[in-house]
C-alpha cells in the first residue's frame, strides 16, 4: 500500500508503507541514463507475448511439415531388363530381385516375370536353385518355379508382372501391371512373353 504526499512544490510523492519513496525503490539505472525500468507487469506481459509467438512459430512449422511432406524417391515401375540372350533357358534370374523386386524366368517357350513378394504377409521369398522352388523365410511358404504355391500358409500363387519386348530388343518389365493366377490373368499375352531364343 502506498500513500501520496504532496511536496511544497506541488509534486506528488508516493511512499510505501515502510516510508520509502517510489524513486528510492526504483533505483536500478545509473544517473543520467535514458534507460527505462520495467515493472513486473511489463515483464510478464512480454513473457506472455513471447510464449504466444513461440507457439505460433512451432505450430506454423508443424503445419508446414504436414501440408508439404518430404517426397521419398521411388524407382520407376517400368524398367528395361536387358536382352533375352542374357538369360539362359531354364533359369530363374535374381538379377532384378534387390533393385526391382522381380525374378525373370526363362522357359523354353518364353519369359515371365514374378513379383518377389510372398502372398501370405508380403515377405520376400528366396529362390532355392538346388530345390527348384521359391521359399519364404518368414512362415515357410513354398512356390514352384512357375509361382504356384504348394506348401505353407500362402493363400495363392505369386503374382506375375507385365513383360514385353521393347523396340530395341530388350525385355521391358512393368511392375504396375499385375496378373493373378486365380483370376485367370496368367493366360493374358502380357503375363507371358512367347519368345524363343
Amino acid at each position: 500500500m502506498t500513500t501520496s504526499v504532496v511536496t511544497a512544490e506541488g509534486a506528488v510523492d508516493e511512499q510505501s508503507p515502510t516510508g520509502e519513496n517510489r524513486e528510492d525503490r526504483l533505483i536500478a539505472t545509473p544517473e543520467g541514463s535514458n534507460a527505462t525500468l520495467w515493472s513486473r507487469r511489463d515483464v510478464f506481459c512480454l513473457a506472455g507475448w513471447c510464449g504466444i509467438a513461440a507457439g505460433l512459430g512451432i505450430g506454423g512449422v508443424a503445419f508446414g511439415r504436414f501440408m508439404f511432406p518430404r517426397v521419398l524417391f521411388e524407382p520407376s515401375a517400368v524398367f528395361k531388363a536387358g536382352l533375352p540372350e542374357e538369360y539362359p533357358v531354364g533359369t530363374v534370374s535374381e538379377r532384378w530381385k534387390q533393385e526391382a523386386g522381380v525374378w525373370i524366368v526363362h522357359e523354353a517357350d518364353g519369359f515371365y516375370a514374378l513379383l518377389a513378394v510372398c502372398t501370405h504377409l508380403g515377405c520376400t521369398p528366396n529362390w532355392l536353385n538346388a530345390e527348384n522352388k521359391f521359399k519364404c523365410p518368414c512362415h515357410g511358404s513354398g512356390f514352384h518355379r512357375d509361382g504356384i504355391n504348394f506348401e505353407g500358409p500362402a493363400p495363392r500363387p505369386l503374382e506375375r508382372v507385365k513383360i514385353t519386348l521393347g523396340d530395341d530388343g530388350q525385355l521391358v518389365v512393368d511392375k504396375s501391371v499385375l496378373f493373378r493366377f486365380e483370376r485367370g490373368d496368367w493366360t493374358k499375352p502380357e503375363a507371358f512373353l512367347k519368345l524363343k531364343v
